[in-house]
């Protein structure tokens, strides 16, 4: 989710809220050039932040409130999941045989 300067490494948070409200607070502060040009922001969806995450000049931690709902049948035409589940971990993001996802 690349979306401005600020993404998320997996596609288990939407980063599109957090970057908007981010953005809209830092936007001056990079034209009038008080930070560096190059600043790295990124979001991470859990606290183990893979991806090199915490490497980042700022970085978030997107903490669901709510379980999310999952559409089993868009996720397996949308994601790279091979990819995104061998990036988690914890395997918090595996594919549900009985779904097909």
């Amino acid at each position: 989710h690349t979306q401005g300067w600020v993404h998320c490494h997996s596609a288990a948070t939407d980063a599109s809220g957090l970057v908007k409200s981010i953005m809209d607070e830092l936007a001056p502060y990079f034209s009038s050039k008080r930070l560096p040009g190059k600043t790295r922001i990124a979001m991470a969806c859990c606290l183990n932040m893979c991806g090199a995450v915490h490497c980042s000049d700022i970085a978030l931690v997107g903490v669901h409130r709510r379980v999310p709902v999952i559409d089993h049948e868009r996720v397996s035409k949308v994601c790279e999941l091979p990819s995104l589940i061998a990036s988690c971990p914890t395997a918090a993001i595996r594919p549900n045989p009985k779904e097909k996802s």
